[in-house]
């Protein structure tokens, strides 16, 4: 991709993020909060199209991370290096029709203990939207097509299941796909998934008994219970007024999570009450926070810098044992 073609792909993302309003949580940040040894741990380029969107953390603390506007996966190290895996390929027309953005993008991202990683992708077209599997010392290879008209963007694994859970932001839907690829199956549509505006559905996680969904535009956080026979229960929303809300990392704590906030560039400690407080701002370093990850207490934290297009990072910290 040359730098003209990153400088119209972030000119793209800055105007359609610009659609979205930050509302800060209720708490400010407060001393001897959650987090401790906050810091940025790496740099991205951003003029390469290096917009870490989201993160999947290996045993060894290596993380995996899709690059959006680069259509990249990559693997960086403990020490901070960063390790290209796979260009997925360009669509023919740029990607000029993927809905709501006009650019390809690479966005959801898991690994299993094999070593293989799984991305989404998004493109406009039929022929390279969908699932992709990375192997290692293999070309990528698409394993389930998804609607070119939708936007294929948090991906979930559930292991006991053997199955994927993909939320697609445009068309408000949650699909199922198994991990073996096939075809998928339009798991829930409930209203609650819906843009209102911009993005619905976005992050995914799966966790006792059920899928958990954000939606970006509506700011809720929603539980999905999955019922006998792979059937989606009704959505229940567990917390609300997180405007911006991104990608989520359950922190261990029964059901307590740390969220991404895009806009507001937050990162927030949502309770298993639905309550919420902010534990990272700009101050730290974010720029428009993504997604978060936990490794023990190890805190991983992607920021785009979809609309402060200033440095997109990726940030560390340690949650306290105690708080």
């Amino acid at each position: 991709m040359s730098k003209r073609s990153i400088k119209l792909t972030v000119s793209a993302i800055l105007v359609a993020a610009a659609a979205l309003t930050a509302a800060a949580p209720a708490e400010a940040l407060t001393p001897g909060g959650p987090l401790s040894d906050i810091r940025i741990a790496d740099h991205f380029d951003l003029a390469a199209g290096q917009l870490p969107e989201n993160i999947s953390l290996l045993p060894d603390g290596t993380a995996d991370v899709t690059f959006a506007a680069s259509r990249q996966v990559a693997q960086v190290s403990p020490r901070g290096t960063t390790r290209i895996l796979a260009t997925l390929p360009a669509p023919a027309d740029g990607g000029v029709n993927t809905p709501a953005l006009g650019f390809p993008l690479a966005t959801g991202i898991v690994h299993t203990s094999d070593g293989t990683v799984y991305v989404l992708y998004a493109t406009g077209t039929a022929d390279l939207t969908g699932l992709w599997r990375l192997r290692p010392g293999r070309t990528p290879q698409r394993i389930a097509a998804l609607p070119a008209n939708g936007l294929p963007n948090g991906l979930a694994l559930d292991e006991r299941g053997k199955r994927f859970y993909i939320t697609d932001s445009v068309l408000g839907t949650v699909w199922t796909v198994p991990v073996t690829g096939g075809t998928p199956t339009a798991w829930s549509t409930a209203p609650e998934l819906a843009a209102a505006g911009f993005l619905g559905a976005n992050g995914a996680k799966v966790r006792g008994g059920a899928v958990w969904v954000t939606n970006l535009d509506r700011g809720t956080l929603l539980r999905i219970p999955i019922r006998a026979g792979n059937r989606a229960g009704a959505p229940q929303v567990r917390a609300s007024g997180l405007a911006g809300i991104d990608d989520f990392a359950f922190t261990g704590r029964g059901d307590e999570i740390l969220a991404a906030l895009n806009s507001p560039n937050q990162v927030v400690r949502i309770r298993p009450d639905g309550t919420s407080s902010t534990v990272l701002d700009a101050a730290d370093g974010l720029q428009n926070p993504t997604s978060v990850a936990l490794r023990g207490n190890d805190v991983y934290v992607l920021s785009a810098a979809y609309t402060t297009a200033t440095d997109p990072n990726l940030l560390r910290a340690q949650l306290r044992d105690r708080f």
